[in-house]
């Protein structure tokens, strides 16, 4: 695999950090999402991050088979044109996955992007999976974390000249809610890199509980359980995907949200700061408010929006992109029928109305706290 070392070198304003917004309602002038677009990129100063000539990736998320709640591609497509008029040559690009899903290698994740309309003829720009065949191709990158010391982020990313990070604002049934910083972090790692941030939650096993019966061993395709009198997981090697729970019948694994889910989200954070270092001045995040479901588009499903669309951000910051992000899905009234079954009312925090054992804002916290960005911001409408 290739293999690099970059120094942290981000330094963070004391200035409040600006976030440009723009409503997702057509309103009397009719204007198009993919209008809206196109001028949030000339408000939020696009073209200052993109150099001549240079490589440029488009960061955003194909979503997984079966999932349809993903940015659209004909929003994408916008985006590389302003990096064409800018001056810069675009790419789009992911990473493969821990799981088992068609996002698991480069062949079926490219044959996936292809078949959700990411390709060429649609978007305008080509696809590279950023972390090769089979997610072996990253480089190191050295932060000041509190957890780690070093990242790894895939190697397609990691060699661009400029970065354009586009998210879908959602819930992560681990995470709290999944937006600029999740992009960065579990988005832009190998998966060496994403092995490593799922660490921080291993599934565990009640020993006293445990039957015996195998059956967490043989649904465990990284082979993390073994049986030794009863069934135990090796923290290094499960990727937290949570079939060894689904799967027993005894109800005898679990996660510990209250022990693990706040460190797993300042890992995120620490991840985000490896990535984002690598492009001081040429990055710019967008998060789009829209289809706001309860899952990630890891799923293979899209359920119910709990909150109305919203509309579409954009920052240089993704701290502060993804806290104006929350304040925005915090001030909506709920959807009553949908997995929020609480914080309907405007002003409650609608995420922890899906997920209650996850504190929301921990990545946010650390983020700042670490030097990735500043919650605090100037929300700019246009």
């Amino acid at each position: 695999p290739s293999r690099s070392i970059f120094s942290h070198n981000r330094t963070i304003s004391s200035m409040v950090a600006k976030v440009w917004f723009v409503s997702s309602e057509a309103g009397r002038s009719g204007e198009s999402v993919q209008a809206k677009v196109l001028r949030l990129l000339d408000e939020a100063g696009f073209k200052a991050i993109i150099p001549e000539n240079g490589l440029v990736a488009v960061k955003t998320h194909f979503g997984e088979e079966g999932c349809d709640s993903f940015v659209s591609p004909l929003y994408i497509r916008q985006v590389v044109s302003k990096v064409k008029e800018a001056g810069g040559i675009p790419f789009l690009t992911d990473t493969n996955t821990l799981y088992r899903g068609m996002r698991y290698n480069a062949v079926s994740h490219l044959a996936l992007a292809i078949r959700h309309g990411f390709g060429s003829e649609v978007t305008g720009a080509p696809i590279l999976i950023a972390d090769g065949l089979r997610s072996r191709n990253e480089m190191l990158v050295v932060i000041p974390g509190v957890h780690l010391q070093e990242t790894r982020i895939a190697a397609g990313i990691a060699e661009a000249d400029a970065l354009v990070v586009v998210s879908h604002l959602k819930g992560h049934a681990v995470a709290g809610f999944g937006g600029a910083i999740k992009n960065l972090a579990m988005g832009c790692a190998s998966a060496e890199g994403k092995r490593e941030q799922h660490r921080a939650m291993p599934a565990i096993v009640r020993e006293e509980e445990c039957v015996g019966c195998g059956g967490c061993v043989s649904a465990c395709q990284e082979g993390a359980i073994s049986f030794e009198g009863f069934s135990r997981v090796d923290p290094y090697r499960c990727i937290g995907c949570g079939i060894c729970i689904e799967n027993c019948p005894e109800n005898a694994i679990y996660f510990d949200y209250e022990r693990d889910a706040a460190p797993l989200s300042e890992y995120l954070a620490e991840y985000a700061l490896g990535a984002a270092s690598l492009f001081p001045g040429k990055v710019l995040y967008l998060n789009f408010l829209l289809r706001i479901t309860p899952d990630c588009d890891c799923a293979p499903f899209s359920d119910r929006p709990i909150v109305p669309d919203i509309g579409i951000l954009a920052s240089t910051d993704p701290v502060a992109i993804d806290s104006a992000s929350l304040d925005l899905v915090d001030g909506q009234q709920g959807f009553a029928g949908t997995r929020l079954a609480k914080h309907h009312a405007p002003g409650e925090e609608k995420f922890s109305g899906v997920w209650p054992e996850l504190s929301i804002r921990a990545q946010i916290r650390h983020g700042e706290r670490i030097g990735l960005g500043k919650s605090e911001y100037e929300l700019i409408r246009i």
